[in-house]
């Protein structure tokens, strides 16, 4: 295996096209061209091609024949050669002017017009100036260089890997702890049944939700516990429309409603509408209207019960306008924490029309007619689709993916203030972007001095590029042929951002890729319904790799296949902070050594533990109010 010229020829030739596209520029792409027998360029062929493959001809032929000459021959010759060249040479001065003019000009345009940048002006003919202004960096002048030395390591030791037949336990959970954690949220508590719960006594609380799907999803379980902590019907949430997400999407459209009516009916009165006489009631004119300003972030109950039961008790409604997460983990009654729990993980369910499209896309990801897990019953239900699979042949499919949230989105990066490799046009770019969608911000680092990107890396704060996400993957041993499904694909930088990754691992697909136009027609102008889709298909992965553990996605998606996955659902999580310490040493840092520390920074964050205080149910379901321990 690890001699020299053990690897097939078609291996090693895979592997130089690796180095060249991690950054070669377009003028070192021609040179190679030249060494492996291409053409010159026409200009150059002409001048420095045909000319002087004459040239040498020409002296070559005198010498051969030199012997042949006496000297009285030799002063003829030399003679007729002079008054040969006395006549000709206007035409042959000409002749050498005309071709270094045309050398000088090809050589002019070489250097002025990178011939990517012309192809890709003309390509951009017909597009709108805001369009052709906004296209990244990287898009225009090829990929940024990032870790270029490790990622051709990286290269090198997957094309090794795809000759070992070696048992892989990458796929699966590493700490055996994690089956003992059985899901119990749905069961009611014995005396809450004795008891029997009074209905509306209170009054009706109204929630507008703000954010995307996961930020709502939140917010509605949030106001499912105020509802029974302040023993008032819930009205059925709605979703404020946001400029940013530009989603019209309601809770009906989302999430089945009867279904989860007649989860909670025992412990929650919930209903579709607030009754007629209540209707025209002006909540902001009788003080029952509570933004973000009237709560603190992580409200407690007694903050609940001082500012929010008086108003309830004098009105009858209280509407709480762009609700989030206004209710803190701890300390929190059992029963509240249960029930945020059961409302989580067994009441919100997707529609049909959600459900039936994210099994199919599933099932094209898989390969398979038929869901496998606790996962899939959960998240798809009973609608895996009888379409059959005519482009998606079973034999060639893999039997396991992985699915990767990758948080590189314009905004994701525009607003952490790091810099990504760029130059000076990325931090044009991203300034632009900031001043248009994070004013804020920016007055707010006006007055403070904020942390230099070098210090924001080192703490962790930066989000993963697409290269270090390849580069953890194959430091953890994943091979090349691993098929990933990349959640979300408006990554910043498009493909030629995305090029390192792609080359590491090609067979990356999105759900634009396996999903037809008119399969995804239904969704196309609805965020948080396409963000459902990703749910779907990372939920149910058999490894799920996060590159932001704050993200609402990653952190739902964790927590639902901690709490359905059985102990057969691992999840990566590398640490940013101790990622960039590892990073920092790329120019010495040997393979090996680099494998040794992802894995170690990997394994760690997999550990099996109960949740800490005030940390999120949401995201650590191993409790004893959301899961029981066998």
């Amino acid at each position: 295996m690890g001699k020299q010229g053990s690897s097939p020829r078609g291996r090693r030739v895979e592997n130089e096209d690796l180095d060249i596209s991690f950054g070669v520029k377009e003028h070192e792409v021609r040179s190679l061209d030249l060494q492996h027998g291409g053409d010159p360029p026409i200009g150059r062929r002409l001048s420095g091609g045909e000319y002087n493959w004459d040239k040498v001809v020409l002296t070559k032929g005198m010498k051969n024949d030199s012997a042949k000459f006496t000297p009285c021959k030799g002063v003829y010759v030399g003679k007729k050669q002079m008054w040969w060249l006395h006549r000709h040479i206007r035409s042959i001065v000409f002749t050498l002017l005309l071709m270094g003019f045309l050398y000088l000009l090809d050589s002019l345009l070489f250097s002025t017009f990178d011939p990517a940048m012309l192809q890709s002006n003309f390509s951009l003919q017909g597009s709108s100036k805001t369009e052709v202004e906004m296209v990244p960096r990287a898009a225009k002048e090829g990929p940024v260089k990032l870790y270029e030395r490790l990622l051709n390591l990286a290269a090198s030791s997957l094309a090794e890997r795809e000759f070992k037949q070696k048992s892989s336990k990458l796929w699966e959970e590493p700490y055996p702890q994690a089956s003992s954690w059985k899901p119990c949220a749905d069961k009611t508590s014995p005396h809450v049944v004795r008891a029997g719960k009074p209905r509306n006594i209170t009054g009706y609380i109204l929630i507008s939700a703000n954010g995307g799907l996961n930020q709502q999803r939140v917010a509605v379980c949030n106001a499912v516990a105020v509802a029974s902590l302040l023993n008032a019907t819930l009205v059925i949430p709605k979703f404020l429309y946001s400029n940013v997400w530009k989603d019209p999407s309601q809770f009906g459209d989302i999430y089945q409603e009867d279904y989860f009516m007649d989860m909670l009916k025992d412990e929650v009165n919930i209903m579709k509408e607030l009754p007629p006489n209540l209707k025209l009631l002006d909540v902001e004119a009788a003080g029952s209207l509570i933004t973000d300003a009237d709560l603190s972030k992580e409200a407690t109950p007694d903050e609940y019960i001082e500012k929010i039961l008086p108003l309830l008790l004098r009105n009858r409604v209280v509407h709480f306008l762009g609700y989030g997460n206004r209710l803190g983990f701890d300390p929190l009654p059992y029963e509240l924490q249960r029930l945020r729990c059961k409302c989580n993980f067994h009441a919100l369910k997707f529609v049909p029309e959600i459900q039936q499209i994210g099994s199919l896309l599933v099932r094209r990801i898989r390969r398979y007619d038929f869901a496998r897990s606790t996962l899939d019953k959960q998240l798809l239900g009973n609608l895996i689709p009888q379409v059959p699979l005519r482009h998606y042949h079973a034999a060639e499919g893999p039997s396991k993916y992985l699915a990767l949230h990758l948080r590189f989105e314009i905004d994701m990066v525009a607003y952490s203030m790091c810099e990504f490799g760029g130059g000076e046009t990325e931090r044009s770019e991203l300034q632009t972007y900031r001043e248009v969608h994070f004013p804020l911000l920016l007055e707010r680092l006006k007055k403070s001095k904020p942390l230099s990107p070098q210090e924001l890396r080192k703490t962790g704060k930066c989000p993963l590029t697409p290269e270090e996400a390849g580069l953890v993957l194959a430091g953890l041993g994943f091979k090349h042929g691993t098929y990933i499904y990349l959640a979300g694909s408006d990554i910043y930088g498009r493909q030629s951002r995305m090029q390192a990754l792609t080359t590491l691992y090609p067979n990356l697909v999105t759900k634009e890729d396996l999903l037809t136009p008119s399969e995804l027609a239904p969704f196309r102008n609805f965020s948080s319904q396409l963000a459902a889709l990703d749910f779907i298909a990372c939920a149910t992965s058999d490894v799920f790799a996060m590159t932001d553990s704050g993200s609402q996605l990653s952190s739902l998606v964790s927590g639902f296949r901690t709490y359905y996955g059985g102990g057969h659902a691992p999840t990566l999580r590398p640490s940013k902070k101790r990622l960039s310490a590892i990073l920092s040493r790329n120019k010495t840092i040997g393979w090996h050594s680099f494998e040794g520390k992802i894995r170690k920074m990997i394994d760690e964050g997999q550990r099996v533990q109960v949740r800490g205080l005030g940390r999120s149910i949401y995201r650590h379901p191993r409790c004893k109010e959301c899961m029981c321990r066998h």
